[in-house]
Parts: C-alpha cells; sequence; structure tokens
C-alpha cells in the first residue's frame, strides 16, 4: 500500500469510519424508509455511532484500529439484519429475533431471496479494510497512524454532545406506536438500544377482571336469542384446512383464461365464502395461525406464541371438542420442534399429532413431504379415526406452497403468461395451483372414503405470501394488472375462508368482515359446541356483521382492520394512515373509516388477551 492510500485509510479514523457506517445507515434507511437518499441518518444514526468511537478513543490505548473494525462489523450486522428482516417481515428487527435463530436457518431460502445484490455493498469497506490490515508493512505504517490519539477535549465534546442529540431523537418518540416510524426518528441502533432497556409498558390485568361480557362489550357483540346455522353441523367431523401462504386473489383468477384454483372456485361457488377474511398472525407465522384459530385468542406483543404460552393450558377448540365426544389430531410434515409445535399441541391439547416422523420424506419439497403426500397419508388415517363411530377433529397443515415459491416444474398445474414466467409474483402463482390441484386430489379422496360427506371443513389461508415491501416494481406492475389498481396492505393481508361440507351447500358469500381468530366461535355454533366458561376474543361470522381485528406483524403495532378500512397509526390514532378495503392506496377520505373508539378497544383488547394467557396455569406435563 502506497504512502497515500496508508494515509488516507490511516487518519483520523473516528472520522473515516463514521463516514463509512454514514453510508452504510444511508442504505438501511432507503431500503426500509424508503426516504430516498437522505442525510437524516447523519443526525439520527452518526451520535449513536460516536459515542462509541468516543469511548474507543479514551480508553483503547493498543488495537484502537482492531475495535474501530470490530465495532464497524458488528454495526454493520445490525444494519444488514435490518434490511433483510424489513424485506422478509416488514417490520424492525430487535433483539427478541435471537429466538428465532433456528426457525430462521430452517428458511434460509426464503431470506435470501430477498437479498437484492447491492444490499452486499454494505460489506465492502470489511473485506477491502481486512485485506489491507493483515498486509505485512502497510499494516504496521495504518496501525500507527490510527494510533495516535485525538484531543481528550475534543472527544469529551463529541461524546456529550452526542449524547445529547440521541437523547433528543430517543425521548420525544419513545411512546410512538409505529415501530417503522419510531425506528425512523430515533433512529435503527437508537431503536435497538431503547428495545432492550424499556420496560413493559402496560401492566397485566387481573384474570379475574377478564370476561367474556367485558370482551364482548369492547367488541359491541350482542349474542343472538336463536343464531342462524346454530348446530347445522352437529355430530358431524371437523376438518380444518390451513393453506400455506394463500392470498384472497387467488381465488377465481384466471391465466389466459384458465383457472389458477378451479377446486377452490369449485368450493366458493357450492359452499360459504368470506372474501374480506385477514390473518391474525405474529412473529411465529404459521404456528401463529395454528395458535390463534385453536384459542381465539390474540399472538403476543412479542415472540410466536408456540414460545411465549406453549407452557400454559390453553383453552381451545380441541377441549372444547373432546366436551362433545371428539378425538382431535393435527398434521404437518414438518418436525414438530420447529417453531416449538410440540409444546403448542399440548398447550391447546390436541389427541395426537403427525410429523416427518409419519409422513417421511417421500416426494420432499422444502421443508417434508409434498402437499399431495400429506392429504393421502392424512386420509388413511382420518380413515381409522372414522371407523372408530367418534366424530373427529382434524387440523391439516399444507405446505407446499412456502416462499420463496419453488415448487418444481413438474408440478406446475398452469402455464403461465410469458411476462409472469421467472418472476416473484409468477413463481408464487405457480406453486399456489399446485396447492390447488393436490387439495382436490384430497377432497375427492375425502368423498370416495365417506369422510367428506359427514364432515365440515373450513379452508383459509395461513398469512400473506406477497409482501409489498418484498417487490420488485415489475412484481408490483403484474399484481396491478391483477387487481386493476395499486396492490396495497389490504390486498396483502387479506386470505380466503371457506366453510364447506354436505350441509352447507348454498353457495353463499359472507361480505363482513372477519379473521382468523373467529373461527373457533363460528365452529363453535355450527356443531353445536358450548361456549360457555370459555374466554374467546372472535366473534361468530355468521351472526354478527360488525367487526374489527388487530394486526401485529407483517404491518406495525396498533394496526387494525374494520369493515371498511384499515389503519396504520403513526405515533398514535391521529397521526394514523388509512386504506380502504378492496383497493386504493393511503388517503384520508375514507368510508366508514376505523374510529377512536375501535382503536383503544383494539389496544385494551389485546392487553386483555396476553394478561388472560399468560397468568393461565402450566398444562399436565404428561399430557
Amino acid at each position: 500500500m502506497s504512502t497515500y492510500n496508508a494515509r488516507l485509510f490511516g487518519a483520523k479514523p473516528i472520522i473515516f469510519f463514521s463516514i463509512i457506517l454514514l453510508l452504510k445507515s444511508c442504505l438501511a434507511y432507503f431500503v426500509i424508509f424508503g426516504n430516498g437518499l437522505s442525510l437524516t441518518p447523519l443526525i439520527t444514526e452518526i451520535p449513536s455511532v460516536l459515542i462509541i468511537f468516543c469511548l474507543i478513543e479514551w480508553f483503547a490505548s493498543k488495537r484502537k484500529l482492531m475495535l474501530y473494525m470490530i465495532v464497524n462489523l458488528l454495526l454493520t450486522a445490525i444494519f444488514f439484519a435490518a434490511i433483510m428482516y424489513y424485506k422478509y417481515y416488514g417490520v424492525i428487527v430487535t433483539y427478541h429475533a435471537l429466538e428465532q435463530v433456528n426457525q430462521v436457518t430452517a428458511v434460509s431460502n426464503s431470506v435470501f431471496s430477498l437479498l437484492d445484490p447491492y444490499f452486499l455493498f454494505i460489506f465492502t469497506d470489511i473485506i477491502v479494510l481486512g485485506y489491507y490490515f493483515f498486509r505485512g508493512k502497510n499494516a504496521v505504517l495504518w496501525k500507527k497512524r490510527g494510533a495516535k490519539p485525538e484531543r481528550r477535549g475534543v472527544v469529551a465534546v463529541l461524546f456529550f454532545l452526542s449524547i445529547i442529540i440521541c437523547m433528543a431523537n430517543v425521548w420525544p418518540n419513545r411512546a410512538s406506536m409505529n415501530e417503522l416510524k419510531k425506528a425512523s426518528e430515533m433512529g435503527i441502533l437508537n431503536y435497538e438500544a431503547y428495545t432492550i432497556l424499556k420496560k413493559d409498558e402496560l401492566p397485566p390485568v387481573d384474570k379475574s377482571q377478564i370476561t367474556q361480557e367485558k370482551v364482548n362489550a369492547l367488541k359491541g357483540i350482542e349474542t343472538p336469542l336463536n343464531p342462524a346455522f346454530a348446530g347445522s353441523a352437529k355430530g358431524k367431523n371437523v376438518i380444518i384446512i390451513q393453506l400455506e401462504s394463500f392470498q384472497n386473489f387467488l381465488i377465481n383468477l384466471k391465466m389466459d383464461g384458465v383457472e389458477v384454483t378451479p377446486n377452490l372456485n369449485r368450493l366458493v361457488k357450492e359452499h360459504f365464502y368470506f372474501p374480506n377474511f385477514y390473518q391474525n398472525v405474529g412473529q411465529g407465522n404459521t404456528s401463529d395461525a395454528e395458535f390463534v384459530v385453536n384459542t381465539s385468542f390474540y399472538v403476543p406483543p412479542i415472540g410466536a406464541s408456540t414460545m411465549i404460552y406453549a407452557d400454559k393450558a390453553v383453552p381451545s377448540l380441541p377441549k372444547l371438542l373432546k366436551q362433545e365426544g371428539y378425538t382431535s389430531a393435527t398434521f404437518h410434515t414438518n418436525v414438530v420442534e420447529f417453531w416449538n409445535r410440540k409444546e403448542l399441541y399440548k398447550a391447546v391439547g390436541f389427541d395426537h399429532y403427525y410429523d416427518r416422523a409419519f409422513f417421511g420424506d417421500e416426494d420432499k419439497v422444502f421443508f417434508g413431504s409434498s402437499d399431495e403426500v400429506l392429504y393421502r397419508k392424512t386420509a388413511e388415517k382420518l380413515d381409522d379415526m372414522q371407523d372408530t363411530g367418534n366424530p373427529f377433529y382434524a387440523h391439516v397443515i399444507a405446505m407446499t406452497s412456502h416462499h420463496p415459491f419453488s415448487t418444481p416444474p413438474e408440478k406446475d398445474q398452469i402455464a403461465l403468461p410469458e411476462r409472469f414466467k421467472d418472476t416473484f409474483v409468477g413463481d408464487y402463482i405457480r406453486s399456489q395451483s399446485y396447492t390447488d390441484y393436490a387439495l382436490g386430489l384430497f377432497i375427492e379422496d375425502l368423498k370416495a372414503r365417506g369422510i367428506w360427506q359427514n364432515s365440515l371443513v373450513v379452508l383459509y389461508g395461513d398469512h400473506l405470501g406477497l409482501p409489498v415491501y418484498s417487490l420488485d416494481n415489475n412484481d408490483k406492475e403484474l399484481l396491478k394488472e391483477i387487481y386493476g389498481h395499486e396492490y396495497s396492505y389490504t390486498e396483502m393481508i387479506n386470505i380466503p375462508l371457506i366453510v364447506a361440507g354436505d350441509g352447507i351447500t348454498s353457495g353463499r358469500v359472507f361480505p363482513q368482515m372477519g379473521g382468523q381468530v373467529d373461527l373457533l366461535p363460528t365452529i363453535a355454533n355450527l356443531t353445536g359446541a358450548s361456549l360457555e366458561g370459555q374466554l374467546h376474543f372472535g366473534q361468530d361470522l355468521l351472526n354478527q356483521t360488525e367487526n374489527f381485528i388487530p394486526e401485529r406483524y407483517y404491518l406495525p403495532s396498533g394496526s387494525v382492520v374494520n369493515n371498511n378500512s384499515l389503519l396504520i397509526p403513526g405515533d398514535g390514532y391521529e397521526d394514523g394512515t388509512y386504506y380502504q378495503l378492496n383497493g386504493g392506496d393511503e388517503t384520508t377520505d375514507v368510508k366508514g373509516k376505523v374510529t377512536k373508539e375501535q382503536y383503544d378497544h383494539m389496544l385494551e383488547l389485546m392487553n386483555l388477551s396476553d394478561s388472560y394467557l399468560r397468568q393461565l396455569p402450566e398444562h399436565s406435563p404428561e399430557k
């Protein structure tokens, strides 16, 4: 390395590395906050960086440059993690995500599919500096120049000024509901530190004060004297099918005149269809959908339900139906340890679970055996359960259409138009066409075995498949072509709900809004199971028309959907952004927008749900 280069790399490391991290933080802001090329990080991020660098200048007499490089690497890792986590989940990563390390490793293909090549520029300096740092005499010269101490007075002024700026960034924004806005205004590094230091803000509500009457009052529920469809599926088997990453726009979608999901379309035409149905998942994704559907509670404020509540004896659908003589089982081709499902199944009271140990690795796609294998072996087991003469409840988790939607071409059931080929949206449609095909085989198998005729079958999507923040411009144009308008957050979280069975054949469309939390009370009504004494936060979709539900992940905390709109809060309700359901960009002109009362009640309901679950006794270890 020449003397010029040594001077370039070695002089004033506090300035050199601050500039490097400024550039990296600008990249993170560009990806996450969509601010374009902005110097905002100069005020929000660099003061945090300078606090650390000042400490190095004060206390490091040896290996100072090495410490700068280590700090540079660690902060780079934080910025990179924030970028990738946002692209996958739409929220800012925090230290709580360390609980997900095993899960993230398992879905590494999904994560890396979202990696734009230019993201890797964030590591360029580390490679270059590492090369020069270990190059003999040039390294010695660089270290010697970099080891010169800065004037202590200057460092002291810089240190305390940086602390003041950081406090000015953090203090006024700490009460903001929206994590993205909070991180943008605090600074990503300040936000990360804040999440570590802050205490839980809401005290738990005493369990004795959490009653169904209170929940119903907050939601505005009035129970009808003669509920519609009450007991219409009494004594029938209950089969719930959870479809991986399945969004509502796939229903009745055609590619060059060919239906993408003909089997589901047929169910929609012949049974009950809820097109305004929304996900309620949290950090646990698919496992959270399983939890919410089987309990009618909300997901926790932080973490996956399977991690936070899995040791509790949770009121649930399996336990409810057990009182009616049902045997319960859940079917999933992944290992039961993934997302701590083994503990989840104990908590909610499933009698049996069938995972990879049962299904094997036949026709393996992504996590485990394909949906065809899942459905074939599940049907065989359901046949055995039916032979006992008792009704059963089966929860079946389809999985082949998991992100990044890389199903083998030989499983394609539809030929895509040229413009959709080799695109994220096109791959998604391909994988979901297979989902529908495999489901069709399952339905025919159930009918041939006489199971369908004696069952209530409920189908829904577990969560979104096409996050707005993961799409490139071409994908957005393809979705605009499909929808006829810009693809937005309301479409992103919209999943279908279909309620089918021999006794439900009217081909009726229910326009009311609902969410996964509403399935337990809806199924209880259809099967005639009593909810007396069982706390639940959902409502019977067949007998209630007004509704509002929280969205706790993929959108900022405090987001809420009602019958007409989605609200994404800013600092709170007053500066929130509205999106009309079924199309439209953000707007303030929304018909039937979320009210302040609904917003406040939603926050209270989530606290009641979390408080109640955390105070439940632990489940029996023998179960």
